[in-house]
């Protein structure tokens, strides 16, 4: 008997959730034997049930999508993650795979796409979404060639928070930091980025793909 595909689901909406693992189950190789709802809760139970593959958010509050990976594939290299995003600009696909992640799909992606990826990730294989790898291929969107990659992890979650639109005090509420840090990073990314106002900051995300028009 071949054994099931163990998957941990990380995202902070119950009812998303609800609908991965109803879709996931149907998949007879497949088993949702997990599910957490920030990074810091998907670190803690990844090593305490060891799953095969993790399917993770980015927008988590806490310590965010991004600095789990990175944490979980630090403690365990062999580790696979596969990236569930709402997010298909190149940027987020080039921190990811930075990260440590093996795969990487947008949730606008066609249903059956979930369960291929989760099956080619526990097998070791790295998976993009097609559209994805298209846009990867691009010229323009290594983040190597832009300013985004001076920033820390940690200032990349603040300026993705804030390009959406959030205040200094809900990006702050989101990952759990106070609002005099979430200021600190702030300051540092203008300076890194070389902008003046928090409004040039997000003409320049939009500029770089950070956010989709």
């Amino acid at each position: 008997m071949i054994a099931r595909v163990k998957v941990m689901l990380v995202d902070d909406h119950a009812v998303v959730r609800a609908g991965y693992r109803l879709l996931l189950s149907q998949t007879p190789d497949i088993e949702v034997i997990a599910e957490a709802e920030t990074g810091e809760e998907a670190c803690n139970l990844y090593w305490r049930h060891q799953s095969d593959v993790v399917v993770m958010d980015l927008n988590l509050p806490g310590i965010g999508g991004l600095a789990a990976i990175r944490r979980i594939l630090g403690r365990d290299p062999e580790a696979r993650v596969l990236v569930f995003s709402i997010h298909d600009e190149p940027v987020y696909v080039s921190r990811a795979l930075e990260a440590g992640a093996l795969g990487y799909i947008s949730k606008s992606c066609p249903p059956e796409m979930l369960v291929e990826a989760v099956i080619g990730t526990a097998a070791g294989k790295p998976f993009l979404e097609p559209a994805i790898a298209r846009r990867m291929k691009e010229p323009d969107h290594d983040i190597n060639a832009t300013p985004l990659e001076r920033l820390t992890p940690r200032e990349f979650d603040v300026l993705c928070r804030l390009a959406r639109g959030l205040s200094t005090r809900e990006t702050a509420q989101e990952l759990r930091l106070s609002a005099k840090t979430v200021s600190n990073y702030l300051t540092s990314i203008k300076e890194k980025l070389h902008v003046a106002t928090t409004a040039e900051l997000v003409r320049l995300a939009y500029r770089l793909q950070l956010i989709a028009d």
